[in-house]
């Protein structure tokens, strides 16, 4: 049975973010990696993630290419035992 490759974890956040820290060190302390893109220095990357979003917020959390929110979109799906299938590639 092949397991299928875990979907890219995209954090848009900025440098002064508290959420955006507390989002980083749940994911670590999960043992996953990210790919984060910085919308404080990089006007482009702001407008593709309000785009993508739909919100002007940070951090604004993606696994794969399902939109999970902010710090607390993701803990209330942890909570609810569905981050967990996502981080796994399956479909919400």
């Amino acid at each position: 049975m092949n397991a299928s490759p875990a979907p890219q974890i995209t954090l848009y956040t900025s440098a002064i973010c508290g959420y955006c820290v507390a989002a980083k060190n749940f994911l670590k302390s999960r043992g996953l990696s990210w790919n984060e893109v910085r919308i404080d220095t990089d006007p482009a990357e702001r407008e593709k993630m309000v785009a993508r979003a739909l919100r002007t917020s940070v951090p604004q959390i993606f696994i794969g290419d399902t939109h999970v929110g902010g710090y607390d979109d993701m803990m209330a799906l942890h909570r609810a035992g569905k981050l967990e299938p996502l981080l796994e590639g399956q479909a919400p």
